[in-house]
């Protein structure tokens, strides 16, 4: 019996007593058998609904139970927001292509198709298991319980399957989330598919979804990263392509180091795991790689603060404060223990010391707040002027070279600073 939020039974009851099949299916049901924490597994719900007279009469029975969502009606979707949880009810459709790209598809409803025929539009067999509600029964018309339990990524329906470039980049990641080894037939159909350009008809911002899952939900991302490269799917990155074997296989120890930290911050993770795949390029080549991936300005900057400051070779307070101005020193270290995870003993004590002092001088996570400010200035008898900032710049460069390291001794230093 699969367990499940017990508050969907209110719905499951009016369902039923309005004639209904419910069968909940999907990435539920396959996180359920792979012993996914439940924080991840109850975050999205699929429900297929069966027996019901139209998508109006379905909106009418869910509305009573939260805030409902038709937008994807075209789709034969209509979610559902209530109790914390996101829920997609699903009419059983055909999906044919008509267009390039990840949408370019033609949804046809049909209210008389049996699971099985309904579940061919999916992806792959261990997300095409279904539970059903009622009976209490899995449907699994296409063995996925059996391809969990060898640990084997197929594809429901290979002709299907080449209708959606997305999904070799979802095989990618699968394959790296739940360590599942690709069907054969699976990897050599998505590898003609590459062959083909097809994953250039996908607009960035899908690729960027998939390449965060993989990132980071895999407790082993150098699999997907590999399997990218086995596909020749890498030749979307050329400045990845482009790296000598033994930089690869540095970058896949890497990144995986970096999978195995307590890092409970998204933002955080992701811009190390991209720095972690990037700090063997240089700053043009960065640029271009994450720039194919996303716009986000703010990402960028920190990819690039990360892979392209030198590490201190001596942990002064003064080298740590100015360290502290080009990156968050909590994640530099993070990324170096990383890098040289597999060198010898001197470096993680290095990092260690680093880590205590910067934490002593208050700047682990953040940079020195600046001891002297502007209002310091005018209160000397300076009017406001464009010299206020460079006497505030030099005061702060004054203040990393431990010239002063209180208020009191910041407005001495500014006092003879400015009889100078």
């Amino acid at each position: 019996m699969i367990q499940y939020p017990k508050y969907l039974d209110k719905i499951f009851n009016k369902l039923e007593n309005s004639g209904a099949r419910c069968l909940i299916i999907g990435g539920f049901i396959r996180d359920y058998y792979l012993n996914v924490s439940s924080k991840e597994k109850y975050k999205d719900i699929d429900i297929e609904i069966y027996n019901i007279a139209s998508f109006e009469k379905l909106e009418e029975l869910l509305k009573e139970f939260g805030n409902v969502n038709s937008f994807g009606k075209s789709f034969g979707v209509c979610k559902l927001r209530t109790k914390n949880l996101d829920i997609d009810f699903t009419l059983p459709r055909v999906d044919s292509k008509i267009s390039f790209g990840h949408t370019g598809f033609d949804i046809q409803i049909d209210l008389d198709l049996d699971y099985a025929t309904a579940m061919r539009r999916r992806d792959f067999t261990i997300n095409a298991i279904g539970y059903e509600v009622q009976s209490k029964k899995i449907i699994d018309p296409f063995h996925g319980l059996q391809d969990l339990n060898n640990k084997i990524l197929r594809a429901v329906d290979l002709d299907k399957f080449s209708d959606d470039p997305l999904r070799v980049l979802r095989a990618i990641v699968f394959c790296a989330r739940f360590d599942l080894t690709i069907d054969t037939k699976l990897f050599k159909l998505s590898k003609k598919m590459v062959a083909q350009n097809v994953l250039s008809e996908l607009p960035k911002e899908r690729i960027f979804e998939e390449m965060k899952k993989l990132l980071l939900k895999s407790s082993k991302p150098s699999m997907g990263l590999e399997l990218l490269k086995e596909l020749d799917a890498l030749k979307l990155f050329p400045e990845l392509d482009a790296l000598q074997r033994d930089d690869w296989e540095e970058i896949l120890q890497t990144v995986d180091a970096i999978a195995k930290q307590h890092i409970s911050n998204e933002n955080t993770k992701i811009a190390l795991m991209l720095a972690g795949v990037c700090y063997k390029l240089n700053s043009i080549e960065t640029t271009n790689f994450i720039t194919k991936l996303t716009n986000e300005k703010k990402l960028l900057y920190k990819v690039l603060s990360l892979t392209q400051t030198h590490l201190i070779m001596q942990t002064t307070a003064s080298e740590l404060f100015k360290l502290a101005t080009k990156v968050v020193i909590k994640d530099f270290i993070a990324l170096r223990r990383a890098i040289d995870k597999n060198k010898n003993d001197t470096h993680s004590l290095f990092y260690d010391a680093m880590e205590l002092k910067a934490k002593n001088l208050k700047i682990f996570e953040k940079k020195a707040v600046p001891l002297l400010m502007g209002r310091d200035i005018l209160a000397c008898g300076i009017p406001m002027s464009k010299e206020f900032s460079t006497i505030l710049r030099i005061a702060y460069e004054a203040q990393m070279d431990e010239q002063f390291s209180s208020h009191e001794e910041a407005i001495l230093w500014l006092k003879n600073y400015l009889v100078i």
